[in-house]
């Protein structure tokens, strides 16, 4: 078993207590990635009623930003944009920034948090949204960036006889991007710990 801090109340937390948590935050998030993937996994099957299962539609996304020498970290937001359809139904585009934001930049940040309602200009209409919803967002410095990843990559990614790479592909990318996080408040912690 492994040792545990002492307090029962945050505030009466000790460093020597946080000597025993930080190691312990280091070993689960190394194991970050496993996570991901596994989560990931969950969408394999799960139709949803679209022509491909959510998995195959991740699969394909990713697969086409890659052919298209998009870098690393481009193609893991392509691969993740859709993680949280099964945990976030109302809210998935939120789900996948959460996982991505210590490890990606502002604009690929943005891109994945806001895909849904990109995407939405290809669909609202049929089920009595806004098709036009995204024009809140005309002017905004990575508009053209998350049209762009919509009309390439998401929309295109339904496709029954379309490539899509396995997922053994993608993790070692998935792997390297969690390596190492690039804003969190943990950060310095972590490095130190």
């Amino acid at each position: 078993m492994n040792a545990r801090a002492s307090f029962t109340r945050m505030d009466e937390s000790s460093r020597e207590d946080w000597a025993t948590i930080v190691p312990e935050a280091m070993k689960m998030a190394r194991t970050l990635p496993d996570r991901v993937l596994d989560h990931l996994r969950l969408l394999d099957g799960d139709f949803g009623g679209f022509p491909v299962d959510r998995l195959t539609h991740c699969l394909q996304t990713a697969t086409l930003a890659h052919r298209d020498g998009r870098d690393e970290e481009y193609v893991c937001c392509a691969l993740l944009h859709d993680i949280g359809d099964t945990l976030g139904s109302f809210n998935h585009p939120d789900i996948a920034a959460a996982i991505l934001q210590p490890f990606v930049s502002e604009a690929n940040l943005w891109m994945v948090q806001q895909h849904g309602i990109f995407q939405g200009h290809n669909f609202f209409h049929h089920i009595g949204l806004d098709r036009d919803l995204r024009e809140q967002f005309r002017g905004h410095p990575h508009f053209e960036r998350t049209a762009e990843f919509v009309e390439r990559y998401d929309n295109p990614a339904f496709d029954p006889a379309a490539e899509a790479l396995p997922l053994s592909f993608f993790e070692p990318m998935l792997r390297r991007l969690m390596a190492q996080p690039k804003q969190s408040i943990y950060k310095r912690a972590m490095q130190e710990g």
